[in-house]
């Protein structure tokens, strides 16, 4: 592994895990109210665009950080239509 693939796996890691704390408050408190439904659904629309560039290219650090992405965003959006 070169090491521009090793950034790429690094700061992928580090933005994804920038969704976890926001998803695993939601859960424990099982509150929404100050959660940007619009703001959330743009993320996902962007990650998921990220994530086809990715496949599309064979680029493993994008791939993995935007379907990691993805499904955190998802968490997030889900919940926040549950406990609305």
């Amino acid at each position: 592994m070169d090491i521009i693939t090793l950034i790429g796996l690094v700061a992928a890691f580090l933005t994804t895990a920038s969704s976890i704390p926001q998803v695993i408050k939601t859960i424990k408190l099982k509150e929404t109210r100050d959660i940007s439904f619009w703001m959330w659904s743009l993320l996902s629309a962007g990650i998921f665009l990220w994530l086809i560039y990715g496949i599309s290219k064979n680029d493993l650090p994008i791939i993995l950080a935007n379907g990691i992405s993805m499904f955190l965003v998802l968490t997030v959006l889900s919940l926040k239509i549950k406990y609305k």
